[in-house]
């Protein structure tokens, strides 16, 4: 008894010690939370300052290049107004050498990289360098908006062929081979011959009255000090960290054309590609993007906005942004610094706590171990904790004897499992196997009941046909007896009426050889394949009055066969009519007869082309199968199966080539019997 109540009070004694460890522990949790939320809050703080610094950055690029368009729209009034200008097109004669002179000298004093005046019409009256077209494209709105008398700028893409109009230098300065942002800056293989140029015209008025435009324009492909003028203007030497650095790009599309960005040490970034995803917020959705962005090489933060042509059309982008990596280190630093202050009090408080807690927290570590590793399918993990007296210890205890239960009925489970998977393997096995055989016994069955009933038509149609055959036979034969001698006038169509009969009977027992084959075999003659088509085509000759149908005849067959004459005219025929069926609105028809081995054996191939619709795959793939027909009204789906039926009775084979649209070619090969 007494030792009973030493065993609850010290299980007492467990409880209240751990009690007051769970109520210090919040402690040290709150406050990691409270300072993890200050921290996520200060940091996105610093980068929406960082976002708001770009934006302005971005704001200030955007304003000088506004003023950069009016400034040159200001200046180049002022030349159109200025007493020289109007002194060399007074008398209403313009001196074009010195005038050409004079633009020559604005436009390199002006850093224009081309000056032109034209007159109402577009014709160009003067410029400051030759012109490799005396009529360059005028038809631009600013050039139009000069024209009716209001002075504009803007921005406008100049295609290869514009750019070489006014010289061929500024397309050679607009061309830019497209590159990797790798390091290696390997090349595409493509490149971008447009260039984006700052298009400015003015409205010229001469002495007399006239009216024309003076028209300039900068190139900024490949125009570095431009670009240099907007980086000095933004990021000068107090507007950074120490170890950042600001950059500025013009993009004609997503491709850099002016930029100050490196793709490797003293090589600029010219010609390599913005990311997709801001090619596709900017320039499809015209959004300006104001966030980290990854730039050739590194993480910038960014800021991206549309430029707009002429036209209003988003044509390009302009970008501003500063290197991320120094302000990532800062916010690194300060983070280690705050983490280490955090660390340092906790490292002065806790180890008391600690103290208290290790026995709590050893076995509810080592328990959850054993769950985690149980979770992992590892059945066989166990706690190992010493017996104990408190209640932890007793938790650890029942917890490794109900996982010695659940291993044993996983073990039962899984051998349960294992034979039934067996057993339904084995019956898949046997249900799919049964199920093939239906499927075969089902085709057999059809095919036999469907060959079992042609034999008793075949029969049936042949006795008929019989009969009144015998009959015709024996009537001519006695009108041949009465006419006497005046049957020699019809003695050919005598000759021709028994030839036919003589093929209707033949026809007949082909009928018979098809329902019962077995019956039927006898001595065969070895013949060559263009002589039964010459024999067939007088009797396909009158479907030929139905359409206009040429045929082709090529005979280069010098083997001999052994099919039966009737069969190979009978496959012949029932070719030869679907090629007709092929071509309603006409056509050509090529018979061919040529040598071919199939196998390393010799033989000869029959083909019979046509130029009609052709077949579609999912047709030519069932067209020799029995009943099958495409023909809606008076098939009957047996042609081409008898026709397969006899060739490959005879060793032979039959195929089909055929492509929507072009025609079909059947082909028909024998194999050569000596």
């Amino acid at each position: 008894m007494d030792e009973r109540r030493n065993d609850i009070s010290n299980s007492k004694a467990s409880i209240r010690y751990r009690l007051l460890a769970i109520a210090l522990v919040p402690m040290l949790v709150i406050l990691p939370i409270l300072l993890g939320i200050t921290i996520y809050r200060w940091n996105a703080r610093f980068d929406a300052l960082a976002v708001s610094k770009v934006n302005d950055d971005l704001t200030i690029a955007h304003f000088y290049i506004d003023r950069m368009l009016a400034v040159t729209e200001e200046r180049l009034a002022a030349v159109s107004q200025s007493a020289r200008f109007r002194d060399l097109t007074a008398g209403g004669r313009v001196a074009t050498g010195d005038i050409d002179a004079y633009l020559k000298e604005t436009a390199n004093d002006r850093g224009l990289d081309f000056l032109y005046l034209i007159d109402s019409a577009g014709k160009v009256i003067a410029s400051s360098r030759p012109l490799a077209d005396p009529s360059p494209r005028w038809d631009w709105p600013v050039v139009k908006a000069a024209l009716d008398g209001k002075s504009s700028a803007g921005f406008d893409v100049f295609d290869q062929n514009e750019l070489s109009a006014l010289t061929p230098d500024l397309a050679d300065q607009a061309r830019i081979a497209l590159v990797s942002s790798s390091s290696d800056a390997s090349f595409t293989g493509q490149q971008e011959n447009r260039g984006l140029v700052l298009h400015s015209a003015t409205v010229a008025v001469w002495p007399d009255g006239r009216r024309g435009a003076l028209v300039a324009g900068v190139l900024l492909n490949k125009n570095t000090s431009f670009i240099d003028t907007i980086n000095r203007l933004i990021y000068n030497e107090a507007s950074l960290p120490v170890d950042s650095r600001g950059t500025a790009t013009v993009f004609l599309s997503d491709v850099r054309i002016s930029t100050n960005v490196n793709i490797f040490e003293g090589r600029r970034a010219i010609g390599t590609r913005v990311s997709p995803e801001v090619a596709e917020a900017v320039l499809k959705y015209g959004k300006t993007w104001r966030e980290q962005a990854f730039v050739v090489n590194d993480w910038y933060i960014s800021a991206y906005q549309p430029l707009l042509d002429s036209y209003n059309r988003r044509v390009g982008m302009l970008y501003v942004g500063f290197l991320q990596k120094p302000f990532t280190n800062a916010k690194r630093e300060t983070l280690v610094a705050i983490v280490i202050a955090f660390g340092v009090a906790v490292a002065a408080t806790v180890p008391l706590f600690l103290v208290w807690t290790t026995n709590i927290f050893r076995p509810l570590e080592r328990m959850t171990r054993t769950i985690s590793a149980v979770e992992t399918g590892d059945l066989t993990a166990r706690t190992g904790l010493p017996k104990m007296r408190d209640e932890i210890g007793q938790v650890a205890s029942e917890l490794d004897r109900l996982l010695d239960q659940v291993q044993e009925r996983d073990a039962e489970l899984r051998l349960w499992n294992t034979e039934l998977n067996q057993r339904v393997e084995e019956r898949a096995r046997a249900l799919q196997m049964a199920n093939e055989q239906l499927e075969t016994t089902t085709k057999q069955l059809i095919m036999s009941e469907k060959l079992a009933a042609i034999g008793e038509i075949t029969a049936g149609v042949a006795h008929e046909i019989n009969n009144p055959i015998a009959v015709i036979q024996g009537n001519l034969e006695v009108i041949q007896s009465i006419v006497g001698d005046e049957a020699d006038n019809a003695k050919a169509e005598f000759k021709l009426i028994d030839q036919q009969l003589m093929r209707i009977s033949e026809m007949v027992t082909n009928l018979l050889k098809f329902s019962k084959p077995q019956e039927y075999a006898g001595a065969l003659e070895r013949y060559n394949p263009a002589d039964v088509i010459g024999d067939t085509l007088p009797l396909v000759r009158h479907l030929l009055k139905k359409t206009t149908i040429a045929i082709e005849r090529e005979d280069r067959a010098s083997r001999l066969v052994t099919m039966p004459r009737t069969e190979l005219q009978q496959v012949m025929i029932n070719l030869i009519v679907n090629a007709f069926h092929a071509m309603p609105q006409g056509g050509k028809l090529v018979l061919r007869t040529f040598d071919s081995d199939v196998d390393q054996t010799p033989g000869v191939a029959v083909e019979v082309a046509d130029t009609g619709s052709g077949i579609e795959p999912a047709v030519a793939n069932r067209i020799f199968d029995a009943f099958f027909t495409t023909k809606h009204r008076g098939g009957t789906g047996l042609g081409l199966s008898i026709c397969q039926m006899l060739v490959t009775r005879q060793g032979g084979t039959i195929s089909v080539d055929s492509k929507p649209g072009t025609g079909t070619t059947f082909t028909v090969w024998l194999p050569e019997v000596f």
